[in-house]
């Protein structure tokens, strides 16, 4: 486990949910000065804890009223269909998240489109269509209860 203190963990804290807060802010806010914070927070980044800082955009807003996950069973694994399936979504704008998981399926897709129809094309007409796909699985998200999430820092004051 990663060895940060309490101010480490608290600037990160604060930056998963402000990632445009000054450097300035985010010592007074802990406690620090400002060129110590500012050297933590450099550290922080060079030790990879800080993958990088984009905006959060509403998909309602841009037009993407329909969400779904999309579980996906392959027919194989050792025909090199894994490795084309994930080239083939890491190109699909539609697909916002992809993982591979253990179970009954082997990825499950975290997808976004305008309407129905446009769900309806991207199912049948692209991702169907991938060699090596033997069955996908879709689950209408009715409603957005939490997230994009945050990742949990309490573990790290143990």
């Amino acid at each position: 486990m990663p060895q940060l203190d309490d101010f480490e963990i608290r600037m990160l804290d604060i930056l998963q949910r402000d990632g445009r807060k000054p450097v300035s802010e985010i010592a007074q806010e802990i406690g620090l000065s400002t060129t110590p914070c500012a050297r933590r927070f450099e550290a922080l980044q060079d030790a990879g804890f800080i993958k990088g800082f984009a905006a959060v955009l509403s998909r309602r807003a841009l037009g993407l009223t329909v969400e779904v996950f999309i579980q996906v069973r392959l027919v194989s694994h050792s025909d090199g269909s894994p490795e084309s399936f994930i080239a083939a979504v890491q190109r699909m704008d539609e697909v916002s998240s992809c993982w591979t998981m253990t179970g009954d399926h082997d990825f499950l897709l975290h997808v976004m489109v305008p309407s129905v129809d446009d769900l309806n094309a991207f199912v049948m007409h692209r991702l169907m269509r991938l060699p090596g796909v033997r069955d996908v699985h879709t689950q209408l998200v009715l409603q957005n209860i939490k997230g994009p999430g945050h990742v949990p820092l309490s573990h790290l004051r143990r």
